[in-house]
């Protein structure tokens, strides 16, 4: 079993000193410039099939949108380009020493036909906090939002009207310099591309079951853990194997001897409980201590749970929780609910979590695929991101 020894000050989250940012990053004098962006169309548009034969990440839309930058002459003017290749030398160092950081959002199509992107200021600050971190460059949140807002636009034609549809955008950074040294990239290229996607869960929720996973960690104090970097991801597809393998759809990570609850796959994980001293009802997910993904979902779970929950009584909160806090929960039969959260599904219901031998049940009926708050959450989020509620979270596209 991997077990951490690092002193409890590591906690502490790392966040870029100015001398970093200046130094590893673009200067703002040669920020991302909204209004060089050239457009170049294909001349060979596709049509968007059956939208019921979509696959996540398997088709994609006719365009993508480019910005290069260098250490030299900052960013470059946007391009939009017909979707193709990228051309790399093997020396690119992002194949040797992972520069590389990445966004995940959706732009929906409102009833009145209108793009609508959800909370982009949001992720513009985590993909910043993941460039700086590698030392790749930075921007201003708002030229990059206007770009995608175009490019959205552009591509509006394979958001299906159907509710639970939208175009999935995948704001990317990699370093670009051709050398095998080990520093800063002195270039860099950020680029978006889309692709249509249809409900997570089209026939309705599908509750799914969890192995606790002690044996790998997916994040550590002082590490990554909270930044959105590809090199995060690829460790933890053997884990989820292995899971599989014995019948499980997903890990649900735990850290350290007392078996922190931190994430389940890649998604933030909440469970809703009763205090066992005055039987409140309390929502409860993981702080951001730095080994959690600041996910935009999560944020927005815990904003409408102030806003919805807590006048109903509810407790909110943001806290360390462990394992055997679950079990014992379940045990007293005060484990209402658990569910992940993020950009993919919303919500995604847990059934039962495996830990140490023991299948441990998380409060639903064995007809029930989900609880009523991820049922909740879903219905309060999506209200916004379709504009049904005309909410500052909802970001017209214009």
């Amino acid at each position: 079993m991997l077990r951490t020894v690092l002193p409890r000050h590591a906690f502490v989250p790392f966040r870029p000193r100015l001398w970093q940012v200046c130094s590893y990053s673009s200067l703002r004098s040669l920020d991302i410039d909204p209004s060089r962006l050239t457009v170049t169309k294909t001349s060979t548009p596709t049509t968007l099939g059956d939208p019921k034969d979509l696959v996540f990440g398997r088709t994609f839309t006719d365009h993508m949108l480019t910005i290069e930058w260098s250490k030299t002459g900052g960013w470059e003017a946007p391009k939009i380009t017909p979707y193709q290749n990228l051309s790399l030398d093997p020396a690119t160092c992002v194949f040797h020493y992972a520069f590389e950081c990445f966004e995940g959002m959706k732009a929906y199509k409102d009833k009145q036909g209108r793009i609508r992107l959800f909370r982009p200021d949001k992720n513009m600050a985590r993909f910043n906090a993941s460039a700086a971190r590698i030392a790749l460059p930075t921007f201003t949140g708002n030229t990059l939002i206007e770009l995608i807002s175009k490019f959205a636009q552009l591509e509006s034609n394979f958001i299906p009207d159907e509710r639970g549809y939208s175009l999935y955008l995948r704001p990317t950074m990699i370093g670009t310099q051709k050398t095998l040294g080990v520093g800063p990239p002195g270039s860099a290229l950020l680029f978006v591309i889309a692709c249509p996607v249809g409900p997570y869960y089209p026939t309705g929720f599908k509750a799914v079951s969890l192995e606790a996973t002690d044996y790998a960690v997916r994040s550590w104090p002082g590490g990554v853990g909270d930044k959105k970097l590809g090199a995060n991801y690829a460790p933890c597809i053997v884990p989820q194997l292995d899971a599989a393998s014995r019948g499980f759809q997903q890990n649900l990570w735990l850290f350290g001897d007392e078996e922190y609850v931190t994430e389940v796959g890649t998604m933030n994980m909440f469970v809703a409980l009763k205090d066992k001293e005055t039987g409140q009802n309390e929502l409860v997910t993981a702080p951001l201590d730095g080994t959690i993904l600041d996910g935009v979902t999560r944020d927005s779970v815990l904003s409408l749970a102030r806003e919805r929950l807590e006048p109903q009584g509810w407790k909110i909160s943001e806290r360390k929780y462990t394992m055997p806090e679950l079990y014992q929960a379940a045990q007293d039969g005060r484990l209402i609910e658990a569910f992940g959260s993020g950009t993919a599904a919303i919500v995604s219901p847990v059934r039962a979590i495996s830990w140490k031998g023991k299948l441990i049940s998380c409060g639903l009926k064995e007809d029930e695929e989900s609880g009523q708050v991820a049922l909740k959450m879903k219905e309060w989020i999506e209200a916004r991101q379709y504009g049904d509620e005309e909410h500052e979270w909802s970001y017209l596209a214009e």
